[in-house]
């Protein structure tokens, strides 16, 4: 069967057609990834707006009067009352600041023993050999299971007999004893990362395990640190449950216990201040979440949680 064959001009006239339409399926083409970019950020940005319209309705109910904030679900308020910030900062058996301090001082308690007694505990189940390491590791990863209620009573009981109850002891004496197993897991894995000859030439050098600890592993381990110090803070920040068992006289709860403390069941509720002082509060995470976000995504990113 005999092929066609092709004139100049028919061939001039398929290339001239071929090249007209080449731009015709590029525009197509680029029309469509345009429109499917925009309707995928317009989905993102109303999910965004979602998520956050309970944060920037509590932010402008914080400047509404109390009898208004149920009445008017609007962002906006219609008469600003600056007057629940300084209320709710004097309101209470205390100022509100006192609470902040106490919570300041268990955060801080917390974050320096989870970067010690963590950093320490991962570095011997990354880099020690010693019998029964795969077991006690597997122990270790089974106790991230274990929900705070489930040892809350036997903690209480433990304490209340060592007479810690009402103090700051029960939330910072854990964090000091490796109890969080969940930043020991990653530091692990960060440690592992981490390679071995680094070790054997400071090994070669003379260093011991504790010189290649604080010397080698802690300074190239800093995303990791970072990443538990700022987990350690946002948690231990909004714990309530914990510190709702432990702490009761009012010169030692935290700030969360005291934003519990206005409302009131059998009286009117202070609802103005209390989202006052709710944004007080939010403040501080806002702050370590902002200026450490870069060390948090590195950190998540290079320690194979994903």
């Amino acid at each position: 069967m005999a092929t066609p064959t092709l004139t100049p001009t028919d061939l001039g006239t398929r290339i001239s057609t071929l090249a007209e339409a080449a731009p015709e399926k590029h525009r197509r083409g680029l029309w469509r990834s345009r429109t499917t970019s925009v309707l995928r950020h317009t989905v993102v940005i109303i999910a965004c707006l979602l998520m956050i319209y309970p944060l920037l309705w509590m932010l402008g109910s914080s400047f509404k009067p109390t009898e208004e904030i149920f009445r008017d679900l609007s962002i906006v308020p219609r008469h600003w009352d600056f007057s629940n910030y300084s209320t709710g900062w004097n309101s209470l058996t205390y100022q509100f600041g006192k609470y902040m301090l106490n919570s300041a001082a268990i955060v801080m308690g917390c974050l320096l023993g989870n970067l010690v007694s963590c950093s320490m505990a991962a570095y011997a189940f990354a880099r020690l050999q010693f019998r029964g390491r795969r077991i006690w590791f597997a122990v270790m990863l089974v106790t991230i299971m274990l929900p705070i209620h489930v040892i809350i009573v036997p903690r209480y009981v433990m304490f209340q007999h060592l007479g810690w109850v009402n103090t700051f002891l029960p939330l910072i004496v854990p964090s000091l004893l490796a109890t969080d197993a969940f930043f020991i897991f990653l530091m692990v894995q960060f440690f592992r990362g981490i390679p071995m000859e680094l070790e054997e030439a400071a090994r070669l050098d003379g260093c011991g395990h504790a010189r290649i600890f604080l010397q080698v592993m802690l300074p190239l381990s800093v995303p990791a640190l970072a990443t538990t110090a700022i987990f350690t803070f946002i948690w231990t920040w909004n714990d309530f449950f914990s510190q709702l068992v432990f702490l009761t006289s009012d010169d030692v709860k935290s700030a969360p216990l005291a934003l519990r403390m206005f409302l009131d069941s059998s009286s009117g509720s202070s609802w103005g201040p209390m989202f006052a002082m709710s944004v007080v509060t939010i403040i501080p995470i806002f702050l370590i979440f902002l200026f450490g976000q870069k060390y948090l995504v590195r950190g998540i990113a290079t320690t194979g949680i994903k």
